[in-house]
């Protein structure tokens, strides 16, 4: 029979009081920086990039893909807060399922979390080279790729405060740009914008054109398949809670207003889209959903200035990316689940090592995404994709586990209560399962091999967490042996 963990306070991890951070690192984080990287940690490029092949497949019915991944993303945020307003840290997730699950979980999803990370930031300084490259095309794309990475990692390595400061600035150019395209292209929709007049825009284009539904209901469940990946990120807060001047009031207020941010953000700016456009215009497809809205509004330049916000969000996207993979790297160091380098921190609080090892994995990544896109690269992409689902559904378990603990030992820090728990974080399971089977039978948009490749890292890290685990046992007696 097993034991039950404890929420025991281990010295200097910083849990005894919410308000510190954990050892080593430093409450270099102000509260406009967190409420920034919180609104700003929803949006990510794939909203911007990737609602195109959405909308193509499901109609005005990606309407309900979004707000069905949105609500499952609101409980697992809420389950999360739960746990780290009560116990603040940079492990966050990993960290709770240390404790919740042993320490095979926290090890495990901590590592593919980290691995999730690094692989997107192959990805993102790919999406902005080629913007940059075809602005400026002296410069090679993959000179472009390098020179954002070395920026962002000089960034991150200075200080903590640094890597706020600019996500501050990044995550609030991307709120002012989505929250005007959703004001103009409102007035648009409704007939009240002054000095256009577009012919296609009106709330008929949601029924019109085939119905709401014009691929049928299982296009919205494809939808999801396409739109739940562009939800990743909206974790980062409890992560970076740990160097805030506050942490408990950071979680609790980033957790508290998940809801509107993602109504206003992805609900909103994708409805005004479909209502500007008739959802099976071409010019979704041929020049993305945002470029094509703002295109049928006369606007000129549409095209420059969704790259302008879609390189904010690419850099954004790889400044927290970086943070996010060096604060799990260094959370791993603490627990003795990574080598111990990894934890040691600089006089400014920075995890440096944590931080090149990150930078050069993501390094490795952005070549083989140059020299082999369609093999090498096409493997990490693929095998990384379903992180999320795994690291949401550990979420959950640990949750299920945690509150009792929590309950018993120190229920006042249960400031952040889950919603008619346990039935809703059940419900969050069954749904998360469902989508994991569901992208079993996807053969057109690669859910399969997605989830199988995805499934084969999980089990190969699974594998050497056990064998970790088991090393670890056997020292242990060994030294009581020889004690």
């Amino acid at each position: 029979m097993t034991s039950q963990p404890t929420l025991t306070t281990e010295p200097g991890d910083g849990s005894a009081d919410p308000s510190r951070p954990r050892s080593g690192l430093q409450a270099g984080l102000k509260n406009r920086h967190l409420t920034m990287i919180a609104i700003g940690g929803v949006i990510g490029a794939g909203l911007f990039v990737g609602s195109s092949s959405g909308i193509a497949t499901a109609g005005p019915g990606i309407l309900l893909s979004y707000a069905l991944v949105g609500t499952l993303v609101v409980l697992v945020m809420r389950m999360l807060g739960e746990m780290s307003a009560a116990n603040p840290t940079s492990g966050s997730f990993s960290a709770h399922a240390d404790r919740a699950l042993g320490p095979w979980a926290g090890f495990s999803i901590g590592w593919l979390y980290w691995f999730f990370w690094v692989v997107v930031l192959a990805v993102e300084a790919t999406a902005g080279a080629k913007i940059l490259e075809g602005w400026i095309p002296a410069v090679p794309q993959w000179g472009w790729a390098l020179i954002v990475m070395i920026v962002l990692t000089a960034t991150n390595l200075a200080s903590v405060g640094s890597y706020g400061e600019f996500e501050f600035w990044f995550a609030g150019i991307k709120v002012v740009a989505i929250a005007a395209f959703i004001v103009v292209g409102g007035l648009a929709v409704f007939g009240l914008l002054p000095g256009v007049d577009s012919d296609q825009a009106g709330l008929g284009n949601l029924t019109e054109h085939g119905g709401f539904l014009p691929n049928g209901p299982g296009a919205v469940l494809t939808g999801v398949l396409l739109v739940v990946f562009s939800f990743m990120g909206s974790e980062i807060p409890t992560l970076a809670a740990g160097e805030s001047e506050d942490p408990q009031r950071a979680v609790t207020k980033a957790t508290n207003s998940i809801i509107w941010r993602i109504a206003v953000f992805y609900l909103g700016s994708i409805f005004v889209v479909v209502t500007l456009l008739p959802w099976d215009a071409r010019s979704i497809v041929d020049e993305g959903s945002y470029v094509a809205a703002l295109d049928s509004l006369g606007i000129p330049n549409a095209g420059e200035i969704m790259n302008f916000i879609v390189l904010t969000s690419v850099l954004s996207c790889l400044n927290s990316g970086l943070y996010t993979a060096s604060r799990m790297a260094f959370s791993l160091g603490e627990r003795g689940d990574a080598p111990k380098a990894f934890a040691r921190t600089t006089r400014r609080g920075v995890p440096q090592t944590a931080i090149l090892s990150s930078v050069v994995f993501g390094f490795v990544a952005v070549f083989f995404n140059y020299k082999f896109p369609d093999t090498v690269f096409l493997f990490l992409l693929n095998s990384s994709g379903a992180v999320a689902l795994l690291v949401w559904l550990v979420i959950c378990f640990s949750q299920l586990r945690l509150r009792r603990i929590i309950q018993a030992e120190t229920p006042d820090k249960l400031v952040v209560r889950m919603w008619l728990y346990p039935y809703l974080t059940w419900a969050a399971v069954a749904v998360i399962v469902f989508v994991l089977g569901y992208m079993l039978t996807d053969t057109e948009h690669d859910g399969r091999s997605t989830v199988l490749l995805t499934l084969l890292v999980a089990a190969v890290v699974l594998a050497v967490a056990f064998v970790k685990q088991r090393i670890t046992a056997r020292r242990a007696v060994a030294g009581t042996g020889k004690g």
